[in-house]
């Protein structure tokens, strides 16, 4: 906006409609949600030369997979970019630095006034490499929920906006999101993220989408459960727990994995693991 660039804006995602615009209107930046990337990717037509112009992808709205953003960009020869913001803060809060090293599967680093760092259950800043809650203050956090004091109160502590994601942070100040707090599956005592089960399946060469959730157990508390959309019919659900077993320790290992055509997804493509929750406990 403060160089006059052109926004191009496309009225319903489509991977062709997407080769065809930046390709006329010679697009030098692209924006998208892992989902749409994952499209990009998959549309048997998508060449380098679709993406010749761009010099700069950006993806945000959810974490991408790392086997996802190597995918693609190893296909179009571009490099994508993550970065991490919620509407309360108006709405970033971090991003990767385009003038220095860009960490694959890391949000970046905190952007200019900005300040982020990640506490324990205490409100206590954690140790680098440890998991703890992300919580952000800043000029652009928002003052409050509109009418919702008790909600306001919660997420704004001492200053600080608790953003309910669940992060660690590297020795060079780069931060990672595991996940959602509220996503965390407890099997038997054991923390298990279901981002972690997910990038594993990702870097399955027959997996297109797939997505983790937890579902009560009567022995374990919950046990893991995967919904994946899958390009080879052959692929069954005891070939991807083997593969699984290969990778992720004992706890970790889906106790099951259903076949769907499509995941659940809102408007700009994020895949909805809430809506497969409300499905488990309606079906329980």
């Amino acid at each position: 906006l403060m160089n006059g660039g052109t926004i191009l804006i496309e009225p319903k995602f489509s991977p062709s409609s997407i080769f065809e615009l930046i390709q006329n209107r010679q697009a030098t930046i692209f924006a998208g949600v892992p989902t749409m990337y994952n499209f990009l990717i998959q549309h048997d037509k998508g060449q380098k030369e679709h993406f010749h112009t761009v010099r700069l992808c950006i993806s945000g709205g959810a974490s991408m997979p790392v086997a996802l953003l190597t995918s693609f960009e190893r296909k179009f020869g571009v490099m994508v970019a993550e970065g991490y913001g919620l509407s309360e803060a108006s709405p970033v809060t971090c991003f990767n630095p385009i003038d220095r090293e860009r960490k694959a599967g890391s949000i970046g680093t905190s952007i200019m006034n900005v300040e982020n760092k990640v506490v324990n259950e205490l409100g206590e800043e954690v140790e680098v490499g440890q998991v703890g809650e992300l919580i952000v203050k800043g000029p652009n956090v928002m003052k409050g929920y509109y009418k919702l004091p008790e909600d306001t109160e919660y997420a704004l502590r001492d200053g600080w906006l608790y953003t309910g994601d669940l992060a660690k942070m590297d020795k060079e100040g780069y931060f990672y999101i595991v996940d959602r707090k509220k996503d965390l599956i407890i099997v038997g005592g054991y923390n298990v993220y279901p981002r972690e089960v997910e990038e594993v399946l990702y870097a399955h060469r027959d997996i297109v989408e797939v997505a983790v959730i937890g579902v009560p157990d009567p022995s374990l508390g919950e046990c893991v459960k995967c919904y994946v959309v899958c390009n080879n019919q052959e692929i069954t659900e005891e070939k991807l727990i083997a593969y699984c077993k290969e990778h992720l320790a004992k706890y970790k290992v889906p106790s099951e994995i259903e076949f769907l055509k499509e995941l659940p997804k809102n408007t700009t493509g994020k895949i909805l693991r809430r809506a497969l929750k409300q499905q488990v406990s309606q079906e329980r």
